[in-house]
């Protein structure tokens, strides 16, 4: 598909190459509603090259503090942004995060954006009273508190925890008895889950298509709840391999079962705050719509439909940008 129709509404999305970014440019591109301008880091990166053969425009423009300037010239023209920031460790008193955000939403203003959406998630300090350590939850809440106090329509999408993580970053252990899914949730505790790559654009593309009724909202993103037991065994299912659950939930089973982790001690501190404020306060405030992704994607994956697209057996994925 070619973007020939000046007419169209030009939506440019930050962070074009990751897994949510490229799921909103190609939702929006095969609609045929909107012309899309692509911000990623390397323009001839697989994915800005998939992106650009299906009619993105292209522009360098990676995701770091001090880009405010060369983002709002990226913006310029555009009806609407979809903004997402990096993934990115805290080590305090670095505020890195927060500081690409707030200049990522002050360039768009800059540039007459009308409408941003914002990938953000809850705040886990404000929630937890201080007691639980995830910084990547909570800087993208203040992002999202900076962005409403800006003279712009925005709406803001919280992606639940990704399946995909378990293909990229906890995969599953083969041994003599099957794998070992050693997963950092207890065994019968049901969290949200989604496949990042699919659900991000059908809700950020219902929000640009119905812009007023979703101005100011915070809208979940899901393809479905379960247990890490359900997952475990839905695997077998599908796959006909076996396979058993192993907690890796406390401190002392994420490095028993992933080692590496340990270099890098920040890390470890906000992997075990993020599932300890999931399972003891919820990965959403009570107050938000769990149904509402499902129902405007009615095809959302499930973990089920999740592995049998994928044809997932357990191995390493990459998903490079």
């Amino acid at each position: 598909m070619t973007q020939i129709t000046s007419s169209k509404p030009l939506i440019t999305v930050v962070g074009a190459a990751s897994k949510q970014g490229r799921s909103v440019a190609e939702s929006l591109l095969d609609s045929g509603r909107y012309r899309v301008r692509a911000l990623t880091r390397r323009h001839d990166s697989e994915a800005a090259q998939s992106l650009s053969r299906k009619g993105a425009e292209i522009v360098t423009a990676p995701l770091q503090a001090g880009m405010q300037a060369e983002l709002t010239v990226a913006m310029h023209g555009s009806a609407g942004a979809f903004l997402m920031t990096p993934p990115i460790v805290r080590v305090p008193p670095a505020d890195t995060e927060f500081t690409i955000g707030r200049e990522m939403a002050d360039a768009a203003l800059g540039a007459g954006v009308e409408h941003v959406v914002f990938s953000g998630l809850e705040n886990v300090e404000a929630r937890t009273g201080g007691t639980k350590w995830a910084p990547h939850f909570t800087d993208k809440a203040r992002i999202e508190d900076h962005i409403r106090g800006l003279p712009i329509r925005s709406s803001f999408v919280y992606l639940a925890f990704f399946y995909t993580n378990f293909l990229e970053y906890y995969v599953p252990q083969r041994g003599n008895d099957g794998l070992t899914f050693a997963i950092y949730l207890p065994p019968e505790v049901p969290v949200p889950f989604c496949d990042p790559l699919t659900a991000a654009g059908p809700a950020v593309r219902e929000i640009f298509d119905h812009s007023e009724k979703y101005a100011s909202k915070s809208l979940p993103v899901i393809g479905e709840i379960l247990t890490a037991q359900e997952m475990v065994d839905t695997f077998v299912r599908v796959t006909g391999q076996p396979a058993h659950y192993a907690s890796a939930y406390s401190r002392e089973e994420l490095l028993h079962h992933f080692p590496s982790f340990a270099a890098d001690e920040p890390l470890v501190r906000e992997l075990i705050g993020m599932v300890e404020y999931a399972v003891e306060y919820g990965y959403y405030a009570r107050e938000r719509d769990l149904t509402w992704s499902r129902d405007i994607d009615t095809g959302a994956l499930t973990w089920e439909t999740f592995l049998r697209r994928a044809d997932w057996k357990g191995d390493l994925r990459t998903f490079a940008s």
